[in-house]
């Protein structure tokens, strides 16, 4: 009988552990682009309100070649990309619309989380003919094992998270028959439902690939090209949707067949739509750098939404409510907190658009800065704001302001790509560290009180 209770609570508490374990993977790892849930929402506690002026505790730092890739962290490991010239190039591969060839290869990097030490690197050959090239654009993601990676020129990988080892691949542009976009394919794949969900383009805009072994499963919509915006699922119109933003239109499909649902016509200019399409209420919303804002609305026993209002502005410098690019406005309330087309952090009324306050204290330096940017991260009731010239700052944004809680610089901007020295990649938050990388290296930092310096 002793034996038995013996036994039964070690079952329990290995029970427990498991359970434990995993719930914390879940709040504290950051395995794919915008956080566990792709919503940059980072849930940890015991998190700094205040920046200190002394700044942070390094806790490693180690080489990395070039990119625009972000990090992701699972099981205590850092997953990255970057890119190796092979061929030295002039100065037009700096210009904003060079397409030469540029012979060179693309990393996916696995590091340890505790000291950053390499762990493995799965290379491979890409030559590049798109503009701003200095390097991938897709933070890789992590699940079930899997690491799935995605290259500037449409060579999609799942490799083994623990050796590196390739599972399956492939190759977009072949086999779809596609070119590549102007400035690469960067839109995050998503993985759904034992699905792998990417935007391609073409005859075939979006495939969903079986996430075990590369097995198409479905095609959905056609457009000229796709754009840059990741798919992303969004709970609106009394159904779980899949919502697909392209530069002809933004869409509705059903993730688990691609059947179309429905289309409202949007049509950007340059193909730039990139920022992640937002929920609010039982609307959808999406901001664009040149057209700017709409919100969509779904009515109960309508399968097609409305548009509930549209930005009024002529053009990227002539706005008046928020003209985004790279960085994912984020909701909180009925109001809409994004960074504009030229660098203005802003706070838009959900409801109607008006904009309610703006400010150049976050993004730039003070002035306003085309494509200026900022990504934003929410951690209870502080935002992080991590800048293109590589500063982190701790703030509240509300109705009332923006209101900081001190800043540090973390990594220098070092990418010339739009003619100033910048970093454009998003940072990672994860088991109390942010991490951080430029097109030299990569960094992470503790942002935990017990670590306060």
């Amino acid at each position: 009988m002793k034996s038995y209770f013996r036994n039964l609570c070690v079952c329990f508490a290995v029970l427990l552990g498991v359970a434990v374990s995993v719930g914390s993977a879940v709040a504290d790892d950051w395995p794919q682009w915008m956080g566990p849930d792709r919503d940059g929402v980072w849930k940890e506690k015991g998190i700094l309100r205040e920046i200190p002026e002394s700044g942070l505790k390094q806790v490693w730092r180690s080489d990395l070649g070039s990119g625009y890739s972000g990090p992701s962290v699972s099981n205590g490991r850092v997953y990255v990309m970057d890119r190796k010239v092979t061929k030295p190039v002039g100065k037009k591969a700096n210009q904003n619309f060079f397409r030469g060839i540029i012979s060179g290869t693309e990393r996916v990097v696995c590091l340890n989380e505790k000291d950053g030490t390499l762990i493995w690197d799965h290379e491979y050959n890409s030559q590049y003919q798109i503009s701003y090239p200095s390097g991938p654009r897709v933070t890789p993601t992590v699940d079930d094992g899997r690491v799935y990676s995605l290259g500037a020129e449409g060579n999609l990988f799942c490799l083994d998270a623990k050796t590196g080892k390739v599972k399956w691949s492939r190759n977009l542009k072949r086999d779809y028959e596609v070119k590549t976009p102007l400035w690469g394919f960067a839109a995050h794949p998503l993985i759904h439902d034992g699905k792998v969900i990417c935007l391609v383009g073409g005859r075939t805009t979006v495939v969903a690939f079986d996430k075990k072994n590369g097995k198409e499963l479905w095609t959905s919509l056609k457009t000229r090209e796709p754009g840059y915006c990741p798919p992303t699922l969004l709970n609106v119109g009394g159904r779980k949707q899949l919502i697909v933003w392209h530069p002809e239109s933004v869409n509705g499909v059903d993730p688990k067949n691609g059947k179309h649902l429905w289309s409202e016509n949007f049509r950007i200019k340059a193909g730039l739509t990139i920022a992640l399409p937002r929920k609010y209420e039982n609307n959808v919303f999406v901001s664009s750098f040149y057209n700017g804002p709409m919100m969509l609305s779904f009515e109960d026993g309508k399968q097609k939404p409305n548009v509930a209002w549209r930005g009024k502005g002529k053009n990227e410098r002539h706005t008046d409510s928020l003209h985004s690019l790279m960085a994912t406005p984020f909701i909180e309330g009925d109001h809409i907190y994004g960074v504009g087309s030229y660098g203005h952090l802003r706070c838009v009324n959900a409801k109607t658009g008006e904009r309610v306050w703006e400010t150049l204290e976050a993004a730039t330096k003070g002035e306003p800065t085309r494509w200026g940017n900022a990504f934003i991260v929410n951690n209870h009731d502080r935002f992080f704001l991590f800048n293109e010239a590589g500063e982190l700052i701790a703030a509240e944004l509300s109705p009332e302001g923006f209101v900081e809680h001190g800043r540090t610089k973390l990594i220098e901007p070092d990418n010339a790509d739009p003619r100033r020295s910048v970093v454009w990649s998003h940072p990672s938050f994860a088991n109390g560290n942010i991490i951080v990388r430029n097109d030299r290296e990569i960094i992470a930092y503790s942002l935990k009180v017990d670590d306060d310096s």
